[in-house]
């Protein structure tokens, strides 16, 4: 199966860590001064207390300054330890409050012991937040251990879609114009949401302009398309190893369970209108699981 309808599947499942109220509250409790240091604390506590030039390096398009607005200060206000079990308790709340009953159902059981064998065969050399995620102990709670087992398919997913867009010479900001333009989302709001100064912004629309990737500033080129396209590909091809050792059965099953968990989730989070950067489309996750509605 298509690693990158499986990252759409699992991927609502995981952001429930940062974009709903039980998550907000648990950072809020801990003393964070607004969402993003909540944000920046409970991402990169895996890699421990790590200083404001790392958190920007791994999680690549999020501009210095938003990082430092929130980083080394995120570690005064609580450990790393202490986000850690913030955030578990967040993603609790909030998958219980989402899922209902479903939360404790074989479906949620069977789909952890699935991920419990798939997170063993993530890649996490030159990964560091795949690695990083990969290193914590999975809960026992099976719709926790789930969690933890895709945010990490996730983290290490992430890490290779980086080292694709290195590989096709897109910096940080280029990547949120180019990803902007091909899923037509706001670049109001990605400048807002990623700190990105006007200038900058601007500069690299020019630049990726003079090489061929946008005709209008938002408009992707012929050739635009394909560097767009060739990103996504090698991030697949990187996040496949752990599917292919789960085999087609084994795979095709984990979709059929967490599938309608994702969909009930995306739902809901379209309905508050939780996450306007969502990339997993209600529409796709219902065609998943052969939901009409």
């Amino acid at each position: 199966m298509d690693p990158r309808v499986l990252w759409e599947c699992f991927e609502p499942y995981h952001a429930v860590t940062y974009f709903t109220p039980e998550s907000v509250a648990e950072t809020d409790a801990l003393g964070c001064r607004g969402r993003w240091m909540g944000y920046f604390g409970m991402r990169a506590a895996p890699l421990g207390a790590a200083p404001a030039w790392l958190v920007t390096s791994v999680f690549y398009n999020f501009h210095p300054s938003r990082v430092e607005r929130a980083v080394p200060d995120v570690w005064t206000v609580a450990s790393p330890a202490e986000f850690l079990a913030a955030r578990l308790r967040g993603v609790d709340g909030a998958l219980r409050r989402l899922l209902g009953d479903a939360v404790e159902g074989p479906d949620v059981a069977e789909a952890a012991d699935l991920a419990r064998a798939v997170v063993g065969w993530v890649p996490t050399a030159g990964r560091p937040l795949g690695a990083a995620n990969a290193a914590l102990p999975l809960p026992a709670e099976p719709h926790l251990a789930l969690w933890q087992a895709v945010t990490t398919l996730r983290e290490s997913r992430g890490d290779g879609h980086v080292a694709a867009l290195v590989t096709a010479g897109l910096d940080p900001v280029e990547a949120l114009v180019t990803i902007g333009v091909d899923r037509d989302l706001d670049p109001e709001y990605l400048r807002t949401a990623r700190n990105v100064p006007d200038d900058e912004w601007h500069a690299a629309v020019g630049r990726l302009q003079d090489r061929g990737v946008l005709d209008e500033p938002d408009v992707l080129t012929e050739e635009g398309r394909g560097l767009r396209e060739s990103v996504e590909d090698l991030t697949d091809e990187a996040a496949a190893a752990p599917w292919l050792q789960l085999g087609d059965r084994g795979t095709e099953r984990f979709v059929e369970l967490v599938a309608p968990l994702a969909l009930r989730i995306t739902r809901e989070n379209d309905r508050m209108r939780v996450n306007p950067m969502a990339l997993s489309p209600a529409a796709r996750l219902a065609a998943l699981v052969g939901d009409g509605r």
